[in-house]
């Protein structure tokens, strides 16, 4: 594997296991129970719901880059289909496994250039693999911030 992709590849593996970490420490109460609305209008999620968001930016891509299968995993991601934390550890461990498939389907640094059609237009690897581990942070970042609001409790290692 390539300096590049390793760099991803390892990047990817921190936050499963942070959101690993975070599911760990979560009681069955706290998964989908939402913080008070701290801003006028705003429904928050619960940090269940952006750790469903997160892996299932990461699903999309790793889906999209071996199977050409692009649809939003938003349906069977809901915490009405996802009710346990047990349910959403092994979404998070099948998200895992499919984005380890994704990074052994890339061989060398040159392939991160080579454009496949996206949802929308064609796009280089490199840029799906940025734009979903940006948006898989963002809302494991946002999982963080919940848990801290709902809890009062610093979530680890932040």
């Amino acid at each position: 594997m390539s300096q590049v992709i390793e760099f991803f590849d390892a990047a990817f593996r921190q936050i499963h296991k942070r959101s690993s970490e975070l599911l760990d420490i979560l009681s069955q109460e706290e998964l989908y129970l939402r913080p008070k609305n701290t801003v006028a209008n705003l429904t928050p999620l619960s940090t269940g719901e952006f750790l469903l968001r997160s892996a299932a930016a990461v699903e999309q891509f790793a889906g999209g880059i071996t199977r050409r299968l692009w649809d939003d995993p938003f349906e069977w991601t809901l915490p009405e289909k996802l009710t346990s934390k047990e349910l959403v550890r092994e979404y998070l461990n099948e998200v895992e496994s499919l984005r380890q498939q994704a990074f052994g389907f890339i061989k060398s640094d040159r392939e991160l250039h080579a454009k496949i059609p996206a949802p929308n237009d064609l796009r280089t690897i490199g840029e799906i693999i940025i734009d979903a581990f940006a948006r898989a942070a963002h809302y494991q970042g946002r999982a963080f911030s919940a848990y801290q609001i709902l809890t009062g409790r610093k979530p680890p290692r932040i």
